[in-house]
């Protein structure tokens, strides 16, 4: 005979509806209460249906995912694995799933998320990114829709929830860490001019410029996908300038590997010959060759705090907007060094 909801309540002293009640995570049960129901439910092997409490209460408990229209960015870049770890994390806190969607340009994901919300399929949405024209969350706005947005939504920071770094100040201070050991030609390799994230970074490097009194030069900034082929692609633009840079600040540590493998095919040594800061920090940076001085963003917390923020969306329509700053700090390893006097 299955465990029903009845066995839970006599087994921990409760009336059935305080079990039900338990299982909707109300507000109006004490926690020693849910408590003690909880560990009845998990002494007995007892599993809520939730396919059915989803019925009846006209929620699918489950969070969408909308990621980059790149699937190579998806599948190859660390970031996305880490910050996915953060988003189950916080869902499976609340008994919610993940749903991702995507597809190969911005028009094919826009039209999945319109199925997705007006077919009821998930309760919220996390955005994955931010761009500067960015119809699908004027879509969202517009349709008051749940969503939640993992970056600083352009121009609209003080209307919608977002969960971000300051990456003007992270890309700022790094940028005056290479100028503090004396490098002056310092480039700045960032992704896709399209996100917000590359927008913030690239004038917290051209401010850092400034203050050195040192004016940008526009063919030291070269951007490309946040891929191992980006950096390639931008360090091969960089090494054909006339004056090479001697540092380069570049806006994520897979686009730094391709970056590194270019430098070590044309014999140019890191350190020695170009210094190298890096963003995110994620388990490639320990293990190349130099270890990458990289700003640690706390990937894992970023996803964590959007799936909590939507949450608490979703199940309080009058939840305020919140804007977010997960901190961030430069881990020095062995990739930059002094210029000589």
């Amino acid at each position: 005979m299955p465990i029903t909801i009845k066995d839970v309540a006599k087994h921990a002293n409760v009336a059935p509806s305080t079990v039900s009640r338990v299982i909707a995570d109300s507000p109006r049960i004490s926690i020693e209460t849910k408590k003690r129901v909880n560990r009845a439910m998990d002494e007995l092997g007892y599993h809520p249906n939730l396919i059915a409490r989803s019925l009846a209460n006209q929620s699918t408990h489950v969070l969408g995912l909308v990621m980059p229209e790149s699937v190579d960015v998806i599948f190859q870049n660390p970031f996305f694995s880490s910050v996915l770890q953060g988003l189950s994390e916080g869902a499976h806190n609340k008994t919610y799933a993940l749903q991702m969607t995507t597809g190969k340009t911005k028009d094919e994901i826009f039209q999945e998320v319109v199925q997705m919300v007006q077919g009821k399929r998930v309760d919220g949405l996390v955005l994955l990114n931010s761009h500067v024209e960015d119809r699908l969350m004027s879509y969202l706005m517009d349709y008051g829709f749940p969503f939640v947005v993992i970056g600083k939504p352009y121009q609209l920071e003080d209307r919608v929830t977002h969960i971000d770094n300051d990456n003007f100040q992270a890309a700022k201070e790094v940028t005056e860490y290479l100028l503090g050991l004396h490098h002056k030609r310092i480039a700045f390799i960032g992704g896709n001019q399209d996100l917000v994230v590359t927008v913030d970074r690239l004038l917290g490097y051209k401010a850092a410029l400034k203050e050195a009194g040192i004016e940008p030069i526009d063919s030291y900034i070269v951007h490309g996908e946040f891929l191992k082929e980006g950096g390639q692609e931008a360090i091969d633009a960089l090494l054909k300038l006339k004056n090479r840079p001697t540092a380069l600040v570049v806006t994520d540590d897979l686009m730094t590997l391709g970056v590194l493998h270019m430098l070590e095919d044309l014999g140019i040594a890191v350190t020695k010959e170009i210094s190298i800061v890096s963003f995110n920090n994620v388990f490639l940076a320990r293990m190349t060759q130099p270890p990458l001085t990289s700003v640690d963003i706390n990937i894992f917390s970023l996803g964590y705090e959007a799936a909590k923020s939507l949450i608490e969306k979703i199940e309080n329509s009058k939840e305020p907007v919140k804007r977010i700053i997960i901190p961030h700090q430069l881990i020095i390893r062995s990739s930059c060094a002094a210029m000589e006097a």
